[in-house]
This record gives structure tokens, sequence and C-alpha cells, in this order.
């Protein structure tokens, strides 16, 4: 493994975005591309009782005795459609419900007591979303018994409408908005919320003493282009009623927009880590310019990296503090988020990568200091391709937001080459959602990145960084353990690298000085510890605006 640049890391190139463009992460199919995606309310706290309901009585007959659905189904009616021109769904809300503003909608609650299959006692319960103020889009719902499908109608007896006092006034054929998926995660007597489908192609979930973060998507389609990004939806979606001693739960979405038509299965096994097996088939009716597949999106507004604001009285605000990439090379790669003032993207490229993901890995409560957001139990997302995903990159685009509401935070494997338009793309991964990885680089790993001005030189930059793991903590004073450091085009090492044993943390410091040659252009810098030819740690990948 070799340091020189001005190469990135493993290919990653810095990408120009122009200025004005800002790929939206907001609520489904906007009618600008430009907005952000607003946070959902998909966490609200519900009072969960547990009692009677009649919910199951609720789906409609079954189509045929005849007909089946499974995956191969649902991909040839992907296919089937894909052929098709673009049509927009017509079905448009109330304009009472449309004008809803935050506090009114979140006033809509689905009733607990009628939570589906909660009377067959099955160990998996749905919940459904209502329609209204950002969420426009209804979705169709489908339970499928034995093979077979059938609808779930809507139905406004299963919400409470709290102050709003509409219920009168809802459409019986209104539609869904979503849907959420509960298990007794935590403890054997409460069914915890699990996973939430809701907006677009968005879906997130939880793994054992989390709270919500970060969000996945079906797909990221322009992300980070000029005229904005193309948003995807989930149109419907078919979950598989749970046998009673069921582990993991099936459900499949067909997902649609102007270019592509897709279908897309998820068994979701909860745990301590809860993991989604994720197979989708994609056809595109045009290939987009950025094919972006197994999207995570977040938000980090400011942390150790950056310049704390003092307006705030927490140190560090994210859902995620860094990309963590391992790729088909054998290299571990870190790449700390930010929250530039400009739109930035960066782009890793590789063969046959073997994961990449958001991590929220600064677990400490008082480097946040957040009693109510609970930063610190935020889920990280890994994404585990299954099968040899061939060559592509990883690309990152990060936004600049003004405060934590805002999603500005977006990381996805882009395929080198899509076939034609018509033949599917097919790919397969397991997406984790954990507190702890399981696997981290062979001996060590990064645990903090941190700049400020030289006293007395303001023109100087010193970065320091820590480095931990347990061969490092093994490893005492005066060992030979050094550190490779690559800066690129824009600045130069002024001075270092110094690298001491850290008797307090058991790991060991870098530290650094860089000076900027005054173009102002973004420096790229990497950074890794050895001893002797061997490589110890991940790649410190780190972008810096002078």
């Amino acid at each position: 493994m070799s340091p020189h640049l001005p190469t990135l890391p493993s290919g990653a190139s810095a990408l120009p975005v122009p200025a004005g463009t800002q790929p939206g992460f907001a609520a489904p199919r906007p009618a600008t591309a430009a907005g952000w995606r607003t946070r959902f309310p998909a966490a609200l706290p519900l009072r969960l009782v547990l009692c009677a309901a009649w919910a199951a009585g609720l789906a409609a007959p079954l189509r045929s005795a005849a007909e089946r659905f499974d995956f191969e189904v649902l991909q040839y009616r992907a296919k089937v459609r894909a052929a098709q021109p673009f049509v927009p769904p017509d079905r448009p809300l109330p304009d009472w419900l449309r004008k809803l503003d935050y506090d009114h909608y979140r006033d809509i609650r689905f009733d607990p007591l009628q939570a589906w299959w909660r009377e067959a006692r099955l160990p998996f319960q749905l919940q459904f979303f209502h329609l209204g103020g950002i969420f426009h889009e209804p979705v169709q719902l489908h339970e499928v018994v034995g093979g077979r499908e059938r609808r779930i109608d809507f139905s406004p007896r299963l919400f409470d409408y709290g102050h709003n006092h509409l219920s009168g006034h809802v459409p019986s054929d209104l539609g869904y908005a979503g849907l959420r998926i509960h298990y007794p995660l935590n403890r054997p007597e409460y069914y915890d919320e699990l996973a939430v489908f809701l907006g677009a192609s968005y879906f997130r979930a939880l793994g054992q003493d989390q709270r919500y973060g970060l969000s996945a998507r079906g797909l990221a389609l322009n992300t980070g282009e000029p005229g904005g990004e193309e948003f995807p939806i989930f149109e419907e979606f078919w979950i598989e009623q749970p046998e009673p001693a069921a582990r993991s739960l099936t459900l499949y979405a067909l997902l649609d927009s102007r270019s592509v038509t897709g279908a897309y299965r998820f068994v979701i096994t909860p745990g301590r880590e809860t993991v989604m097996q994720i197979k989708a088939a994609v056809y595109c009716r045009q290939n987009p310019k950025v094919f972006g597949m197994a999207p995570l999106t977040s938000m980090f507004t400011h942390g150790e990296n950056t310049n704390w604001s003092r307006d705030d009285y927490r140190p560090e605000v994210h859902d995620s503090d860094g990309l963590l990439i391992a790729n088909g090379a054998g290299e571990w790669i870190w790449r700390p988020l930010g929250n530039p003032a400009q739109i930035r993207a960066a782009s890793f490229q590789d063969s046959a990568p073997r994961g990449f993901g958001l991590m929220q890995r600064d677990r400490d409560f008082h480097h946040y200091d957040d009693l109510e957001a609970c930063y610190h139990q935020r889920p990280s997302a890994w994404v585990e391709p299954v099968g040899n995903w061939g060559p592509g990159q990883v690309r990152l685009v990060e936004l600049p937001t003004p405060n934590e509401m805002n999603d500005n935070i977006v990381a996805f494997w882009v395929p080198a080459q899509l076939p034609p338009a018509g033949e599917p793309v097919v790919f397969e991964y397991r997406l984790h959602w954990m507190l702890e990885p399981e696997g981290r680089p062979p001996a060590g790993f990064v645990t903090s990145t941190r700049s400020a001005t030289v006293i007395g030189r303001p023109e100087l930059r010193r970065f320091v960084l820590e480095f931990e793991g347990r061969y490092l903590s093994q490893e005492p004073a005066g060992s030979a353990i050094a550190a490779d450091i690559a800066i690129g085009a824009g600045a130069r090492l002024e001075g270092g690298p110094v690298v001491q044993k850290n008797q307090f943390t058991g790991g060991w410091r870098v530290a650094f000085v860089v000076q900027p040659d005054g173009s102002g252009q973004p420096v790229e810098m990497r950074c890794y510890l050895r001893k002797e030819r061997h490589v110890l740690t991940e790649i410190w990948s780190n972008l810096w605006t002078p």
C-alpha cells in the first residue's frame, strides 16, 4: 500500500458540484429537486396498548384462487411496467390534508389496538401512516397469505385524529402514506418499532437499544448532478403474513419513477443487530446519469472535526460521523463527515467492494450531551454486497445545513456500467443496523479527528488524529510505530508527523501541520499507521478546505 498522492486513497476523487445545484432529500416527488428531505416523524412516540382487534378482517378478498405472488411475479410486473411510458400517480390529496402542518399531521395517530396481526398474536405487527402534510403520494398495501395476495384497504377507523376532528371528512379510498413494523425487540411483552417505510423510497430500522437516526433508500438517481435528483417511489407493498414462530418478516415493494421501475424484496431479521437481506431487479426506461445502489442518507451538523458553534450547548450533533469503506483490495478507508460551506462530493473507485456504510462511531454520551435526541444511540448502517458487484465507486455527497432538521449526507454505490435500457440491473445486499460493527480494520481505527490553527502562524493548520485498537493498545511507548502521511495538491506538509503513545486511552496519537499554497482549493489528505512494512490501521482520508 503506497501513501503517495496526489491520487486519493483507492482512486477517490473530489467531484465538483456546480454552485446552485442541490440534490434534494425532500418529501417524496418534490415540485423541485432542490429541497432537502425533511426528517420524517416516523419515530413519534405511540401509546401501544395490547388488547383485542379486528384489523385482519379489513383485508379484501383474494384476487384469484390460482394467482400466486412471489418475487418473480413482482419482477415480471416491474418489467411490463418499465416497457410502458411512465404515468405519474393521479390521485390528488384533499387540500385540507395537504395543508396540514407538522403538529397537526403528528396529531393523526394509528390506533395501536388495531395493529395488523395483533389479534392473531403473531410475532410481528403492522401499523400504517396516514396521508397528509408532506406525504402526498398514496401507496397500496397488500397482505400475502399462503402465497396469495390480498389488498389492505384504507379505513379511517384505524386512526385517532386527535384535535383535528377530521374523521368525518376523510375519503374512504384515501390510501396510506406508508407502514411501520413492530416486534418485541427489547423485551418480550412490548412491541417496539422495528422498521418504517415512509416517503419516496425511504426506510429505516432499529436493532436493540437503538434510537432512530439515519435512513436508507431503494435507489438514488442523479444525486449530486446539475438539474437535481429524481425521486423514485415505493408505490406498492406486499407483506407476507409470518408464521407464529417466525423470526424474520418478508416484505416486497414496487418502485417506479420517470426513469426506472423495480421489484424489491426485504427479509428483515430483528436482533441486537437488525439485518435486512435486500434483493432488487430494476429496469431502466432510460439510463440515468447516476444510478445509486444501496443509498444511505444521514445528518451531520457539527462534530469534533469541525468548528463547534458555541450557540449550541451540545459539542456534537450528528446521526453519523464518518463513511467507512472495506474495498476489494483489502483496504479499510475512514472518511470523517462534515458540514461544508458548499456542496461537495467525493468518489472512491473500487472493484468488488466488501462493504461500506455511514457509521456513528462515537458512542460517548458526553460528546453529545443530548437527553432527548440521544445521538450516542443512533445506529450505524453497513452495506454488505452479496455476490460480486464488479467495478464502480462509492460516492459521498455532503450538503451544507444550518441545523439538524435536514438530512445532508448521502452515500451509495455507482456501478461502472449499466445494461441497455430494458435489461434488469439485479443486485443483492445485506443491510446491517447496528451499534458496534462485528468487523473492524485489522489492528487499529480512527476514533477522532481534530484540527486548529497554529498559534502565531494563522496560515498553518494542525491536525491531531487518534488511533485505537487491540493491537495498538498492546504496543508500548517507544515501539517502532510510524505514520505515513500524504498531502494532495493545494498544500504541503509543514511539520511532523509526531507519533505518540496516548497513555490515557491506550491508543496512538498522530499530529502534523499543513500549509496551504494560497489557491483556496480543497486539499485531500490521508494517513495510516504502520510498523515497519506492516500496515496496522485503516486509512484516514480527509478533505480540507483552507
